[in-house]
C-alpha cells in the first residue's frame, strides 16, 4: 500500500456551520493504534488558518483530553481576536460528541529568507549526516505497531538509538532526521507534527509503553527551506508519573524553524 501523504492525512472538509470542519483520523498515522499528538495538532492548525486572514501558525498550545479513534472527527474553530499582525484562534476536535483535543493558536505571516538577529542561546543540531542515521521501522522494540513510521522517513543518530538494542545511554536525548515521503515540503502546519515525531526521549533512559502527551506548546520560528528537517528531543525530569520534554527542529540549512515543550504521562516498569 502506498503511503498516505501528510497533506492528505490532515485534509479538512467544510462542515455545516461557520468555522466547522470534518476530517478523518488516519489509522496509518498511529502508534499502537493511537494517533500521534502532533499529527492531531496539525489538523487543528489547518482549521485555525482556514478561518483567519493570516496564513501561518506562529504558536500553539494544545491540551489532549481524549485520544480519538481512527475515523471521522469534527473540528470547530473560532477567532478570538483578529489583529493586523497576528490573530488568536481557538480550535477543538470532537469525536462522537466527546472533546479530544483543545488548542489555542496565534497566527501571523512568516517571511521567507529572514535571518535571526541572535541565536547563541539555542542548542545546536546533531553532527551525524542523515545517510549515516538509522531509519526507524514500523514497529517498536517491544513489538508495538508504529504504523506512522511507514508514512515518513524518520532516522536516529546511532549514538542515541541504543535503546532499540536494550542499551539506552541514560542521557534522555534523541537526535535524528525527519523527511516527509514523496518530497512533500515542510511548512508551519507540518512543523506542528515534526516537534512530536521522535519517540519519547525517555526511551534513552528506560523503555516503557505509550507516553501520552497531556499538553504541548509549539513555537514556529521560521519558514523551512525544502528538504528534511533535523530533530533533537530531550527529557528534563521524570517524577510522579510525568515527564517533560523539549524538542528543537532545524531545516536542512541549519536554521532553527520550530521548538516545543510538552508534558506527558509515563508508566515505568
Amino acid at each position: 500500500m502506498d503511503p498516505i501523504s501528510f497533506a492528505a492525512a490532515t485534509m479538512l472538509e467544510p462542515g455545516t456551520a461557520a468555522g466547522q470542519f470534518t476530517a478523518r483520523v488516519s489509522p496509518d498515522w498511529t502508534i499502537g493504534g493511537k494517533p500521534n499528538g502532533g499529527y492531531l495538532l496539525a489538523m487543528l492548525g489547518r482549521a485555525a488558518v482556514a478561518i483567519g486572514t493570516h496564513p501561518h501558525v506562529l504558536a500553539a498550545s494544545a491540551h489532549y483530553l481524549h485520544s480519538p479513534e481512527p475515523g471521522p472527527v469534527t473540528i470547530d474553530a473560532e477567532t478570538l481576536r483578529a489583529g493586523r499582525s497576528a490573530s488568536q484562534v481557538r480550535a477543538r476536535m470532537v469525536q462522537d460528541g466527546q472533546p479530544c483535543v483543545e488548542a489555542l493558536f496565534t497566527t501571523s505571516l512568516l517571511e521567507a529568507g529572514t535571518k535571526p538577529h541572535w541565536d547563541a542561546g539555542m542548542p545546536r543540531p546533531g553532527s551525524s549526516p542523515r545517510q549515516d542515521c538509522l531509519r526507524l521501522p514500523g514497529h517498536a522494540p517491544n513489538g508495538l505497531a508504529v504504523t506512522i513510521m511507514d508514512q515518513v522517513d524518520l532516522r536516529l543518530e546511532a549514538a542515541t538509538a541504543g535503546f532499540a538494542a536494550g542499551r539506552p545511554a541514560g542521557l534522555g536525548e534523541l537526535r535524528g532526521w525527519l523527511e516527509l515521503l514523496g518530497d512533500e515540503p515542510f511548512d508551519p502546519i507540518a512543523l506542528l507534527y515534526a516537534v512530536d515525531a521522535l519517540p519519547p526521549a525517555t526511551f534513552d533512559i528506560e523503555m516503557t509503553g505509550w507516553v501520552p502527551t497531556l499538553q504541548l506548546n509549539v513555537y514556529v520560528r521560521a519558514l523551512p527551506v525544502p528538504g528534511p528537517v533535523q530533530l533533537t528531543q530531550t527529557a528534563q525530569l521524570i517524577e510522579g508519573g510525568l515527564v517533560d520534554e523539549d524538542c528543537f527542529v532545524w531545516d536542512s540549512d541549519g536554521r532553527l524553524v520550530a521548538q516545543s515543550t510538552q508534558l506527558a504521562g509515563i508508566r515505568l516498569p
